[in-house]
């Protein structure tokens, strides 16, 4: 799958399910699930800090054949790392880019709030909430959070999203 390519989100989240991970899709895929139509390259995936949930995570990447996104490197180069994706190894990363079989992954430890700390997943997991589309549901990250993190971002990208995702607030409300 070309880097270009919007990720398969409905084998992703059955893969992370299957394998029982502790999960919140935030960024432009939770973006998404809310209705946005801007077209994202990957899952951002913000997972609970718990070896035993790595552990799971690290099992549903290696079904997917994750490696490494290296700047710089071929996938094929990044293919012969010897990355150990197991709980200890994603335990040690705060984000990490990785290309799978299903497109591209973000693993995200936190992302930042509006008044500027850094969230996890046990904070943010109370304001989320289940969105079903087509075959599959996912937990995201509330709109709220999304619309402060890519605000804290502060990317050209982030900016280009924004309207949208504050007309989409705007009808929530």
């Amino acid at each position: 799958m070309a880097d270009s390519e919007e990720p398969d989100v409905a084998r992703l989240v059955e893969t992370l399910d299957r394998h029982g991970v502790e999960y919140l899709v935030v960024g432009g895929s939770a973006a998404r699930a809310y209705g946005a139509r801007r077209p994202t390259e990957d899952l951002d995936c913000l997972v609970r800090q718990q070896l035993v949930n790595l552990e799971r995570l690290g099992a549903a990447m290696r079904e997917l054949n994750a490696r490494l996104v290296v700047e710089g490197m071929t996938d094929q180069e990044a293919r012969q790392l010897p990355v150990q994706l197991d709980g200890a190894t994603l335990a040690r990363m705060n984000i990490s880019t990785w290309r799978t079989d299903a497109g591209r992954l973000d693993v995200l430890t936190a992302i930042p709030a509006a008044d500027g700390r850094r969230v996890g997943y046990d904070e943010l997991v109370q304001r989320a909430n289940l969105i079903s589309g087509g075959n599959y549901a996912i937990r995201a990250a509330a709109l709220s959070d999304i619309i402060a993190s890519k605000e804290s971002a502060n990317r050209p990208k982030d900016h280009e999203a924004l309207p949208e995702l504050y007309e989409m607030r705007a009808a929530l409300e």
